[in-house]
């Protein structure tokens, strides 16, 4: 039995005897994102006692393994320690990826840079996080008219759109959360429905810098961005809590994120605004109130070499338009543009009656990336957003509550992009873009569709090369091309057709002729070629020049095309042309920057030569059912717009710091060689900032704004009959305000409430002595005064 029980034995040692055990695991450790080879990465043989140390070159070598599948662990300083199953077979080599740097990354991500999609050859103007949550009750216009070079264009105090160097609506692309916005931002009374406080960071680029989303931003690009989630478990958020004297109201907002260490995470986001009548410093401006409900929802799951997110945000404004400014009669229009106070003024009240917009806006959005060895990282997004627009006229009888204006646009959009390292100095991001978009104007509303019914086709492609020279200089160029086709149904009336003389210009479109109105099937296509080119070179550590030219290509807008009617919320007729070709801008700018922790300051020229430039201006005032309105008609000329920003930033004293804006904009009619009409005044903005982050980082902020006259302007003023003095009128649309001075005072402070929450208390006051002004830039400043003094507090808790 022994015998047996040794011959067994022997039997079953021979595998082990025979196994080879003499093998080596050898290979390289690097930095998962750019590949850089990393020394002193440490491996570890799971239930052994063996370990490596990777060398200078980042190689390593394990001996003595047997032929059988191990557990690798890999570790190095600031890096995530990864496990690797690997089976051995003989002499094996297996190069291991680490994501380098994670703290840093995460602090990164955590500020929102999405530096792929910019421009490297124009200076970016960032709005942080913390200065957004200074507008947290205002719009997104509000807080980009903080930025020298952007001024806005208002509809009374609420409908609020940012204007860049002179340039406003369809000009300028929204980029909301990797979403190009569609939101008939071509309406001059059409605010971005973009929650300022969805925002962690936004961005302007004064030029056609992304090319990537449209080749069409002949004003400049503004990019709002969530913050983006590290990887890591997690749980925070905020909430913010603003009251406000102007308004009476308050603006409430919340968020909260949960982030897992895999690369799981979701974000909730809602806001809820509502403010009563705004006042002016002598008067209530009647139904200006406002209520607007937020929400957003952000979730996916992101690792460096792949990931996939999807996103949805509900918009809702109900917004109300200046009573004062929907009249009667042609001596009425008169009466209001030459009184200093306006003809309607009611006590303060909640309640939004008509004239009002009320806005409703869709985005969903989900993207999935992939990185690919030697070939780069590839992505595709689908977004789908649906924005109805509904406005309220002062109506009477059995139509007082139905909508004037009834407009839903649907919009669908794919992309695929390449973003590729060519070389340690070469990169190139190319794509291709296919977009499908519908409007639907209710024909049930009882007047006239000012906006037709249409389809719209688009599909672009764009292809960017940067390239490094060297350490100081590096170079840019891009190309896009976009097609955009429009299916359009348009009723005219039969008087407009003819006076137009459009009956011997198109006569194949027409579908049909009926009493007094003519159905056309107008079929558009357009051509749009841009394009941008550019260079930054550094001097030194502190000093940057930025040179760039941007060639930009727009189609014209449905509202500049096909506008036929009562635009109800702008409280004007609009005229649009369909023989408009489209706009063509050549935009050179140069920067010369330097980032000094004492001295700091940029000074950005600009000239912008614009073909086939679209302006709209006020005509005469047409009777109507409803009243007496402005006409204001679209044309089609030459410009030539000219200008220069300038920031600086001087530390006076230890704590101390003052901050200086200058912004001037000329802007001409190079056909008929006069001023272009609604170009921002020369402003310059003066601050005085104490911050002292050892006192509960207190921060007090005193800033003078002082807006010159606008004293080149278009003479756009004309004469109408008056029949109950039978005798004509000079309607003054033309003269500009004067020049005002605003002084504002903002200030916060921190509290620790527990060792992972901070209560930050604000306290502001604009227009701190309650000047009477108006501005030029306001469309409603032929009735009302701006705003008066308000009070803001702000309460803000980080957990």
């Amino acid at each position: 039995m022994r015998k047996y029980a040794l011959l067994i034995l022997l039997l079953s040692s021979i595998p082990s005897i025979s196994q080879n055990c003499e093998n080596t695991l050898s290979g390289t450790v690097t930095d998962l994102h750019d590949g850089s080879l990393l020394a002193g990465a440490t491996l570890i043989v799971a239930g052994s006692e063996r370990a490596v140390v990777t060398d200078l070159d980042g190689k390593f070598t394990l001996k003595n393994l047997c032929d059988d599948t191990y557990s690798i662990q890999v570790s190095h300083p600031f890096c995530l320690t990864k496990g690797f199953t690997i089976k051995v077979s003989g002499n094996t080599t297996k190069n291991f990826k680490l994501e380098h740097h994670l703290e840093e990354l995460n602090q990164i991500t955590v500020e929102g840079k999405a530096y792929s999609i910019k421009s490297k050859t124009i200076l970016e103007n960032t709005i942080s996080k913390e200065e957004l949550e200074r507008f947290s009750s205002g719009t997104l216009g509000d807080a980009l008219n903080s930025l020298s070079g952007v001024s806005s264009l208002n509809t009374g105090n609420t409908v609020v759109k940012p204007l860049i160097n002179g340039l406003h609506s369809s000009r300028v692309v929204i980029i909301n959360n990797g979403v190009r916005m569609e939101d008939q931002e071509w309406g001059a009374e059409h605010a971005p429905n973009v929650d300022i406080n969805s925002a962690g960071n936004l961005t302007l680029i004064k030029g056609a810098g992304v090319l990537q989303y449209g080749g069409d931003a002949v004003g400049g690009v503004i990019v709002a961005e969530a913050s983006k989630v590290p990887v890591k478990d997690s749980l925070y958020g905020k909430t913010l809590l603003t009251g406000a004297s102007n308004g009476r109201g308050t603006s409430l907002t919340s968020q909260l994120t949960k982030s897992y260490q895999s690369g799981w995470y979701a974000t909730v986001q809602g806001t809820l605004k509502r403010f009563g009548d705004f006042e002016a410093p002598e008067y209530v401006l009647s139904n200006t109130g406002i209520f607007e409900r937020n929400a957003s929802l952000h979730a996916g799951f992101n690792r460096f070499d792949y990931g996939i997110e999807a996103y949805y945000s509900l918009f809702k404004n109900e917004i109300g338009i200046l009573r004062a400014s929907h009249l009667g009669g042609a001596q009425d229009q008169i009466r209001a543009i030459n009184s200093d106070r306006p003809l309607i003024i009611k006590d303060f009240t909640y309640d939004i009656n008509a004239p009002k917009q009320d806005v409703t806006h869709h985005l969903a959005r989900i993207k999935g990336f992939k990185r690919f060895d030697g070939f780069g990282k590839m992505s595709l997004q689908y977004d789908f957003q649906r924005n109805n627009r509904l406005e309220f006229d002062i109506r009477r009888g059995a139509d007082r509550d139905k909508a004037s204006l009834d407009l839903e646009l649907n919009t669908h959009t794919l992309m695929l992009d390449l973003d590729s390292h060519l070389t340690d100095a070469v990169s190139l991001k190319t794509g291709i873009m296919a977009r499908f978009q519908n409007n639907f104007a209710d024909p049930n509303t009882g007047v006239r569709r000012l906006i037709p019914d249409y389809d719209k086709y688009d599909l672009g492609i764009y292809t960017i090369v940067d390239y490094r020279l060297n350490d100081n200089l590096f170079l840019e160029a891009g190309g896009r091309f976009d097609y955009t086709f429009m299916d359009v149904f348009k009723f005219y009336r039969t008087s407009f057709w003819e006076s137009r003389n459009y009956d011997e210009l198109f006569p194949e479109i027409v579908v049909e002729e009926l009493d007094n109105q003519i159905l056309t099937n107008p079929q558009l296509n357009f051509y749009n070629p841009s394009a941008t080119f550019g260079a930054t070179y550094n001097f030194n550590e502190e000093y940057k020049l930025f040179l760039n030219y941007s060639l930009a290509s727009r189609a014209p807008n449905p509202s500049e095309l096909f506008s036929e009617g009562l635009h109800h919320s702008a409280s004007r007729i609009e005229l649009g042309d369909l023989r408009f070709n489209s706009e063509v801008g050549h935009k050179v700018s140069l920067t010369l920057q330097r980032d000094n922790e004492n001295f700091s300051f940029s000074v950005s020229p600009f000239i912008n030569t614009i073909n086939d430039f679209i302006v709209i201006e006020p005509t005469e005032i047409q009777q109507t059912v409803r009243g007496n309105f402005q006409v204001w008609e679209y044309r089609q000329t030459d410009a030539q717009l000219l200008g220069v920003d300038f920031d600086a930033s001087y530390a006076l004293a230890e704590n101390f710091r003052f901050n200086h804006q200058f912004s001037l904009v000329k802007g001409y009619d190079s056909s008929q060689d006069e001023p272009l009409i609604n170009m921002p005044p020369v402003n310059t903005k003066n601050e005085i900032v104490y911050q002292n982050p050892e006192f509960k980082n207190l921060r007090l902020a005193l800033q003078s704004e002082y807006v010159f006259r606008q004293n080149e302007f278009p003479d756009n003023n004309f004469e109408v009959f008056i029949p109950e003095t039978e005798t004509m009128e000079t309607v003054d649309v033309s003269t500009p305000p004067d020049a005002y001075h605003l002084i504002n005072f903002n200030s916060s402070i921190d509290f620790k409430t527990t060792q992972t929450s901070t209560l930050t208390v604000g306290f502001g006051i604009t227009n701190v002595l309650n000047t009477s002004y108006r501005n030029y830039l306001n469309r409603l400043r032929y009735y009302a005064d701006d705003l008066g003094r308000n009070f803001l507090l702000n309460l803000k808790i980080n957990y």
